[in-house]
């Protein structure tokens, strides 16, 4: 997968688990808590999506590459480059 394939894909699951939220706004470059009403337990939502979707395990240790759109896409690109 692209890049661009990855951040829409997550962009996606957080569609998804947020339907009310408009995500045409979202700047790749701030916190997605800041920018969307997104507590824990839809930040777990979107890991364990990822892992049924994509078989892609991420560590609780790992969370914090997780904080902005961009930081996820790079964080999740080595391991989706191959899907």
């Amino acid at each position: 997968m692209t890049k661009e394939d990855i951040s829409q894909a997550v962009i996606d699951i957080i569609q998804e688990i947020l339907p009310d939220e408009d995500m045409g706004g979202l700047d790749q470059e701030k916190p997605l808590r800041d920018q969307l009403e997104l507590d824990s337990m839809d930040f777990l939502d979107i890991v364990m999506e990822l892992r049924k979707r994509y078989s892609v395990e991420v560590p609780e240790k790992d969370y914090m590459e997780l904080n902005t759109l961009q930081s996820t896409v790079q964080y999740l690109q080595p391991k989706m480059e191959s899907l």
